[in-house]
């Protein structure tokens, strides 16, 4: 009788409570999902393995200077603008952060003396968080610090942007997101021994916009964007005899 009894006191307790074992069953995946990342952070697509596996092919020049980041890295024409082979070009059209982290190694490899990294814009166009970005950055400084401490790197700001033209739309309206990106970038970039170069104040017109000088769609440059960016570079002493 006595555990007739506590069977019967256990069911009565397990009817009592059912509602409140149904509600966190729930609720249990709904709060699971919630985690769940909200932003794309996927790279490979077959461009990027396409310009990644031509990379890892092409013979280690020691004392390059190379230029790293997405498409407006890509677009540019170094070696001729520099009329200097050493300078290679190693922007990926639509990469992000974590693309670049994934081909590290290869830049790596390579060993250059100089390297040029601009990323970011892609990544907050997708609505990937700015501390994200800013965590990928500082963790490409790290492993480059670690493996390759004789590389002195150049971290350049994300350029403006413009809204008057419509073509890259995800990309237009993000000026706070780039100024906060860019303001952590300028005090945590000289923690690893690496320079910041602010590009964006070169291309920024008087209402906050990427200048339509330099642009011909609000988001990438022109021939004289270009030219403008390595005679900032040229000034600097920063690039590239």
């Amino acid at each position: 009788m006595l555990v007739n009894n506590r069977c019967s006191i256990n069911s009565k307790t397990l009817i009592k409570f059912l509602p409140i074992i149904l509600a966190l069953c729930i609720q249990l995946p709904l709060f699971a999902q919630s985690k769940v990342l909200t932003y794309d952070s996927s790279f490979h697509n077959s461009y990027y393995d396409q310009k990644v596996s031509l990379f890892r092919l092409l013979p280690v020049t020691e004392g390059s200077i190379i230029f790293v980041g997405n498409s407006i890295t890509d677009i540019g024409e170094w070696s001729e603008m520099w009329q200097n082979i050493k300078v290679k070009n190693r922007g990926i059209s639509s990469d992000i952060t974590f693309g670049v982290l994934d081909r590290l190694d290869e830049i790596i490899r390579s060993k250059p003396s100089k390297a040029f990294l601009m990323i970011g814009i892609n990544d907050i166009a997708r609505g990937i968080p700015d501390k994200t970005i800013i965590r990928n950055i500082s963790r490409i400084l790290e492993q480059l610090q670690e493996e390759s401490p004789e590389i002195t790197v150049f971290v350049q700001s994300i350029l403006p942007t413009n809204s008057a033209f419509t073509e890259y739309i995800n990309h237009q309206n993000k000026g706070q997101h780039i100024k906060t990106i860019n303001s952590a970038l300028e005090e945590l970039v000289p923690q690893y021994g690496a320079v910041y170069v602010d590009l964006h104040a070169i291309f920024v017109d008087e209402k906050g916009n990427l200048d339509k000088q330099y642009t011909n769609d609000g988001l990438h440059l022109n021939g004289a964007g270009y030219l403008h960016w390595k005679a900032f570079l040229e000034n600097k002493n920063f690039c590239c005899d």
